[in-house]
Parts: structure tokens; sequence; C-alpha cells
């Protein structure tokens, strides 16, 4: 007689990593709209992260002229040192700030970069303070260095600014980073350089925290110069300035972004990145020296309409009942309160939350946004006004009248 024994294997299981962090409500959204849109509705994008304009003419013939040149092989893990330079120019030319090529390193895209930054800073039992309203990423990839983000609140009254008091309040022994963006994603804060001096006062005093400035919103800034917390000397070695070329470029699909920092900083940079990517796109590399170095009359051009749009948007906003918003003074978002609509209902759906008003906007008006939830403030959805004056029009006018529908 043949007896068979059975096992009773236990199902795998994947890494508990998994569950430290959640897929990013902007990813999640535009996949939502996605699906919409592959059943025939007719769902206007007001959730885009990323311009609706092509990459300027000499940039794209850059990267032609790249592949007819034969750049197909692989580049350094942290840059051509050409584009390093070229990076460095950037920085002196709108910064008045001095870098070394060793100081730079170049990534598949400045989510990338950010990461690099993180896991190069932080570990097991690290603080790392981040003001809200938030970028979606920080806090996920401080989970991810297994670290603890430690969420400071700002308001409306402030325009959603931190003061060096709540700053210095919120250090501890713990502390070991400061993540924050100016112009700021969600909502279009700008921070002044007597307000980043201050902030750079109390960050002297403590000698142990890094600083990330992600300033990939640089050139949209709709209010004059653009100020980097880099600028001040006694706390630059210990700066990490984010950039890249996504925004200001419309290059999103191209993936470059980059790293200011010491050259310390920059080489654990480098080493990370070389067990995960090695070098980014080669052909982009060449491309956005060109982009980097050339004139930024097509980024004008583009954040002057941005700027028009900014304006209808807020416009718009207005004939709407029970919603408020600040003006954005950089980025192309608004962040408006909606916590008036919570607890009221179209007879099928309650509002109790910015995830509900962000699909009941999806499913009743076939607008996309974002839940405020995502970014640190639940009190809010984040609008974009990257999309053409038409569908802005449109989009709000279904907006208004799905959210007239609640009582």
């Amino acid at each position: 007689m043949l007896y068979i024994c059975v096992r009773n294997f236990l199902p795998m299981q994947l890494s508990p990593r998994l569950k430290r962090f959640n897929e990013p409500e902007t990813l999640k959204m535009a996949k939502l709209g996605r699906e919409l849109r592959g059943k025939g509705i007719d769902v206007i994008d007001l959730s885009l992260g990323e311009p609706d304009f092509n990459t300027p003419e000499h940039i794209k013939q850059a990267a032609k002229k790249a592949i007819d040149e034969n750049w197909s092989h692989y580049p350094p893990v942290a840059g051509y040192p050409d584009l390093r330079e070229a990076v460095c120019v950037k920085l002196k030319r709108d910064n008045d700030l001095d870098y070394k090529p060793e100081n730079i390193v170049v990534s598949t895209g400045a989510k990338q970069s950010l990461a690099n930054a993180v896991l190069a800073t932080v570990d097991a039992g690290d603080e790392v303070i981040i003001p809200t309203p938030y970028w979606v990423t920080y806090s996920e990839i401080v989970r991810l260095g297994d670290a603890t983000p430690k969420l400071i609140k700002t308001c409306a009254e402030t325009k959603y600014k931190l003061s060096p008091q709540e700053l210095e309040r919120n250090i501890t022994d713990k502390t070991k980073l400061f993540i924050f963006s100016s112009p700021c994603n969600p909502t279009g804060t700008v921070y002044t350089k007597d307000e980043l001096k201050a902030l750079a006062d109390v960050f002297e005093k403590h000698p142990n925290i890094f600083i990330i400035s992600d300033e990939i919103y640089e050139y949209i800034n709709f209010i004059g110069k653009h100020e980097s917390i880099a600028q001040f000397s006694q706390i630059k070695d210990r700066v990490i300035i984010i950039n890249g070329l996504s925004k200001g470029y419309a290059m999103t699909g191209y993936r470059l972004g980059y790293i200011a920092a010491q050259a310390d900083v920059a080489k654990a940079c480098e080493k990370l990145q070389g067990q995960f990517t090695s070098g980014a796109n080669a052909v982009t590399q060449r491309a956005a020296i060109t982009a980097l170095l050339s004139d930024l009359r097509p980024t004008k051009e583009m954040v002057d309409e941005f700027e028009r749009r900014r304006q209808r948007v807020m416009e718009l906003l207005k004939q709407i009942p029970g919603v408020e918003c600040a003006t954005p003074d950089g980025a192309f978002y608004i962040f408006p309160i909606i916590k008036s609509l919570f607890g009221k209902s179209d007879g099928e759906m309650t509002i109790n939350n910015s995830s509900d008003v962000s699909m009941y906007l999806l499913n009743k008006a076939h607008v996309s946004t974002v839940a405020g939830n995502a970014f640190g403030d639940d009190d809010c959805i984040r609008i974009s006004f990257a999309n053409s004056m038409q569908n802005i029009e449109k989009g709000f006018a279904r907006i208004r009248e799905a959210l007239g529908k609640l009582k």
C-alpha cells in the first residue's frame, strides 16, 4: 500500500517592511482615474503632480543627439563628471551656492535622491521632524529607514510655515533629521530668507541634525527669488539639497534628480545607489546638461501660464460655498480646507473625511483630486492646476455642481 505524506506548509511570508508604509495616495488616485477612463468615463485629472507641458525642444534635441552619439553604456554611479559640474554651475548661477562635483550625486528622479539621503542619515531609534502638510513620500521613506517620523502640524493662519519656536520645542536627543520643502507640495508655501534664517539659527544650536531641503519646485515661484536654507554657512555642511528636472523643465518622464551635500554625505548616497540602480539613464544625463546650462526662457513661459491658472483657480474656488483656501505662493497646487463638508450627504454617500471628499468627487463629478490626510492634514484636499485652462474650468464646474448636492 502506498502512503502519501502531505506536509502542511505555512504560506510564504513577505517582508514585514511592507507593512511600515502605504501606497502613495497620489499614485492611488491616478490609478483609480485610469480605471474609470478604461470604462469610457471622462475623468478630469486635477490630481496631477507634473507639468502638462512638453519638454522644451532644445532639450529633446540634446537627447536625440546623445542617442546618435551612442551614449548607451553604463554611466558612473554618481553621474557623468560634466553633468555634476553643470549642477554646480546651476547652483552658483541661480542660488549663489558653491559646490564641487564631489558634492553632487545624480539619481533616477528626485524621489530616489530623497530616499538615498534619508537612508544615508537615519537608523532605528532616530526621529525625523517633518512639518505638515508634507509631500506624501517623506514619512514613508523615513519608516523604510526604521526611523520615526515626528509630524509637526502647521496651519493656514501662518501659511503653513513652521516657526523657530515650534521647531525648537520638538527637537529631542533622538532628532537626527529635518525634512521640508519650499515651495511646498501640497500647500504652495514659500519660505522667505528671514524665515529660513530663523530656522537655521535653531539648527546651529543642534549640530547633530541633518536638514533635507526639497527644492524641486524652485522655479515655480510666484513671489520672487527662490531662497535655499543652504545659503547659511553655519549649517551648510548639514544641508542636503534635493532637486531635479521634473517640475522646472517639464521632464518628469526623463527621471533625473540630484543632491548637493557635503562630500561624506554624497559618498554615502553614491554607495547606496550603487546597490540599487547604479547610474541614472545615460541619455537623460546628456540632455540634463543642456537643460541646466541653457536659457530658462521656456521655464519662465511655463511658470507664467501656471500663474495665470492660479489666478483663475482662486476665482473659481470662491464660487464654491464653504471651501476656504490661501493663495499659494509657489508650486502648482491649491490646498483648500473642506472640513465644512464633513457630515453632509447627497443621499447616497456621507462625507466624513478628506478621503470621502476625494472619492465623492471622483465617482460623482469624475474629477480626481488627492485627499489631504495623505499629506498630514485631513481637513483639506489637494487640487492641481497643472492641466489646461479648459479642463480646469470644466473640472471646477463639475466640483461645484457635485458639492452643491451635499446637504
